[in-house]
């Protein structure tokens, strides 16, 4: 299923790219570009080839009566009908499931404030797609994970058009360990998701740090009209490439190897921790070897606590003795309880 929606999505791609007025008979090489940008957000090859496009080419024909001819002269691909498009063909069931699929998990955000505004557009969209009673029928099916609504989320159009507009913004916040609201002016970098709770990414000019805010804990937010500072060496990318959830600082990311037993291997292979996880190795009593990259941070020992004594972490020893420490801290916990 998923080959045959990335083969319908890359059809229209190629339609647009065809239709395009401005930019005409385009070459084999920039459909592909066209098709790999948009799915994968890269043009290197490493996902689509150009006899992936080629067979494309062929299934429109064959399947939606797709005009298409190649022109020597201008070396590129055009529709004999200049009318012709791809969109004005009855969806088909395949397709009309991947929308239904999209729809219903846009549908459960509409009554977050940041989707309010869209809440008419999102109904009618809805209302389209639906027919009968399969909007309700879908969910004998299909059941999708509810957005908790938390608290700061309002705030997000308002950081948003910072971001945007690159100016500074204020705020009070109150941390978990203070418990008291503070003033902070920052500059907005970005906003992140983690475990459905929003956080702001920013730029401190005073302490000339990058300084993490969650939304929930935010209130008043308000834009300034000073323009926003940004570190010249500053890339979203690189600052999150080591860290897991929310946590990163400036430092080096250490060599984790663990040790998983056989049902928790099953579970880190099917849904790693982080992207850097790799097998070391398998043995034969069922037990696997893993190694990460990682920086020591709060998401990362909870993380590898929720596997309670499947897993051992073999080095490096600084990780090792903090999850000694948690444990000692719950033996301490659960024995006053007794």
């Amino acid at each position: 299923m998923p080959h045959i929606k990335n083969a319908l999505l890359r059809f229209r791609i190629i339609d647009k790219m065809i239709r395009n007025k401005y930019k005409s008979f385009p070459s084999k090489q920039e459909l592909r570009e066209a098709c790999e940008e948009s799915l994968y957000g890269s043009i290197d090859g490493a996902h689509i080839c150009n006899s992936t496009i080629e067979k494309d080419l062929f299934n429109m024909k064959m399947e939606h009566d797709a005009p298409i001819k190649y022109s020597k002269k201008e070396r590129g691909y055009y529709y004999e009908n200049p009318d012709y498009s791809i969109n004005d063909i009855p969806l088909t069931e395949d397709e009309l499931s991947s929308i239904k699929y999209a729809v219903d998990t846009l549908h459960q955000f509409k009554e977050t404030p940041f989707f309010k505004e869209f809440g008419n557009a999102i109904d009618k969209i809805v209302d389209r797609v639906s027919v009968g009673d399969e909007k309700n029928e879908m969910s004998k099916y299909i059941q999708f994970e509810a957005a908790a609504s938390v608290g700061g989320n309002e705030f997000l159009p308002t950081l948003l058009e910072a971001i945007q507009r690159k100016n500074k913004v204020w705020f009070i916040y109150t941390s978990f360990l203070k418990g008291a609201g503070k003033p902070r002016k920052v500059s907005p970098l970005f906003l992140k998701e983690y475990q459905k709770r929003w956080y702001l990414i920013s730029y401190d000019s005073n302490r000339k740090d990058i300084r993490t805010y969650a939304l929930d804990r935010m209130e008043e937010p308000k834009i300034l009209d000073e323009h926003q500072d940004i570190p010249q060496d500053f890339n979203p990318e690189e600052y999150f490439k080591n860290a897991m959830g929310i946590t990163s600082y400036k430092g080096d990311a250490h060599l984790i190897k663990l040790r998983a037993g056989e049902v928790a291997s099953k579970y880190l292979k099917s849904q790693p921790i982080h992207r850097s996880q790799e097998i070391i190795e398998e043995t034969d009593k069922g037990e696997t070897f893993f190694s990460l990259k990682l920086l020591l941070s709060e998401e990362l020992i909870r993380t590898l606590l929720s596997y309670g004594g499947e897993i051992e972490i073999i080095e490096p020893k600084e990780l090792k003795q903090l999850i000694v420490h948690r444990i000692k801290s719950m033996q301490k916990v659960y024995a006053l309880n007794k």
